[in-house]
């Protein structure tokens, strides 16, 4: 064995580390149980291929427990043979920039420690996430891998060494590892300045156009300081809550109208502001907003994908979109107008991946407030942001105005989703599976004054591999377009939450300028009756409504 290699016994090994589809998620205080994270990180460094000699990132959102996690990293990997590790100062890096920087550093894959939009602290979340070659998410095929291994690991490598320092840029070895800590934000920043015309945007901020953009506390503050205030010109003061912080305020860094409900009261109650925006944790997921005016993540795709032309790194035209299953359809009838492909896979950015690999999409996105495209693999932020204020410098009109006309071109897909939080994960199975069981007798009856085309439970074969995913989420498709979809969430922590998504389409021509929960007001009650969730769970409401 190397010198100043250990060798941890365990006394058993742990038996709850099956990843979900962003990477294990716990409790802080569960990862700070004895050997829990260093058990879940000799799994990977046995698992993921490559280990020997390769280049890995490393880097998280700067919630509680992230310094310490990425020492304990460079140690495990020194005594695992990596020959270069990549982290950053202050171990902040968002997770479309860990793509990026592995893609760029063909890096045998990067370690993201992220519970994404979970709330952060000691009495918070962590999270460690895998990511392979490519930039994106771990396949389920290593995922498992790394569960299996978990479960018969008898203990762990680490090397003896001193805490690197993370708060400048360097140059470190710990045993026969070379360890380099890189400015964040720097790579992240050239990839964007390739992508969208940075004078025009920047003429856009610095004239009439007051702009709030809202980190959370949370990883993008410093990519949005340098971007916005900095490059962009934006007025000091645009980027909110800029500095992250291990609790994220106190907060929940979760981009959408109940936990950015300050951003969203400046840009639906006020008429200071033109243009709002705000980010996750990690920095992958991103919510707009326009002077009185939301816009719906899954819209989002849509008018990105009818405008994406507007920007130089898209001018050429797409490829293809590709959207998860519980998103509208609303791209769907945008690309079926521009002659493009649309895929429909299940949720998990992982489940893009083969699609951008193989060039058939050049977009993606997910309702829950994720988009992207093929620049990296993972959804990002950011991107997105700087993509719509490209729209809105090229066309020269109000985020409404934007909106108004797309749906006057395309139609409205009225959508909302409703999660019902921390419900008894008894009572979420028994809900689920009773609803599961009703299925196949459902075709043909009526529900919310429509008829019951098909029902069944979502299951996707990749075109690329051949590849099958079951099991994915229980739809109801009736008979004019409208839709129900009911989902078991694997990202929180405590208990289940169960998302309900509803969906109506509306024509061109029709009623466009509805309330969505009005709108689809039929749909929520006729929901509620077949699968019980009042009487089941005892909510009378969802815990958050998007």
């Amino acid at each position: 064995m190397t010198s100043g290699v250990r060798q941890v016994v365990l006394e058993r090994p742990f038996d709850d580390q099956k990843p979900g589809t962003s990477g294990l998620r716990k409790s802080s205080r569960q990862f700070e149980t004895s050997h829990y994270l260093e058990s879940f990180l000799e799994a990977i460094l046995r698992v993921l291929p490559g280990v020997d000699g390769g280049t890995l990132v490393v880097g998280g959102d700067g919630r509680y427990g992230n310094r310490q996690a990425i020492q304990v990293i460079v140690r495990m990997a020194a005594a695992h043979g990596v020959g270069r590790l990549i982290t950053t100062t202050g171990g902040i890096l968002s997770t479309p920039a860990a793509s990026h920087l592995i893609r760029r550093h063909q890096a045998i894959g990067g370690i993201i420690l992220s519970a994404s939009h979970n709330p952060g602290g000691p009495e918070g979340d962590f999270g460690v996430k895998v990511n392979g070659a490519n930039g994106g998410p771990a396949p389920e095929s290593v995922t498992d891998a790394i569960y299996a291994c978990t479960l018969g690991l008898d203990g762990y490598r680490i090397q003896d060494a001193d805490p690197i320092p993370l708060d400048q840029p360097g140059r470190h070895r710990v045993g026969s590892l070379e360890v380099e800590v890189i400015d964040g934000v720097e790579d992240y920043v050239a990839l964007m300045q390739g992508l969208f015309d940075f004078d025009r945007i920047g003429a856009l901020l610095r004239g009439n156009f007051p702009m709030a953009f809202d980190a959370m506390h949370a990883v993008t503050g410093p990519y949005a300081s340098r971007l916005f205030e900095g490059l962009l010109g934006a007025p000091a003061g645009t980027v909110r809550n800029g500095i992250p912080l291990e609790d994220f305020g106190g907060g929940h860094p979760d981009p959408n109208l109940t936990y950015a409900h300050e951003l969203a009261a400046l840009l639906l109650d006020g008429d200071a502001y033109r243009f709002g925006a705000a980010c996750d944790g990690d920095g992958d997921r991103n919510m707009i907003l326009g002077a009185g005016c939301f816009v719906n993540p899954s819209d989002s795709l849509a008018v990105l994908t009818a405008n994406a032309t507007l920007a130089p790194g898209y001018a050429d035209g797409l490829s293809g979109v590709a959207r998860s299953m519980p998103t509208s359809a609303a791209a769907d009838v945008v690309a079926r107008e521009l002659g493009i492909a649309c895929f429909e896979t299940p949720t998990g950015w992982k489940f893009f991946g083969n699609l951008l690999d193989a060039g058939r999409i050049t977009l993606c996105g997910e309702e829950s407030f994720g988009t992207g495209s093929n620049h990296i693999r993972e959804k990002d932020g950011l991107w997105a942001v700087l993509f719509w204020l490209q729209i809105l410098a090229c066309r020269q009109c109000s985020v409404a105005e934007v909106m108004t006309e797309h749906w006057a071109r395309f139609g409205r897909h009225y959508y909302s989703r409703h999660d019902y939080e921390a419900i008894a994960s008894s009572a979420a199975a028994e809900l689920y599976s009773r609803v599961k069981t009703m299925l196949p007798s459902l075709k043909g009856e009526r529900f919310a004054g429509r008829a019951i085309a098909t029902c069944d439970d979502f299951s996707y074969t990749d075109p690329v591999d051949g590849s099958t995913s079951a099991g994915q989420g229980l739809r109801i498709l009736l008979d004019d377009g409208s839709r129900v979809v009911l989902r078991l969430s694997g990202t929180g922590t405590q208990g289940a939450t169960l998302r309900v998504y509803l969906e109506s389409y509306v024509h061109p021509g029709g009623a466009l300028t509805l309330d969505p929960q009005k709108a689809l007001g039929d749909l929520i009650q006729a929901t509620d009756q077949l699968a019980e969730i009042h009487r089941r769970t005892g909510m009378a409401r969802p815990t958050v409504i998007t």
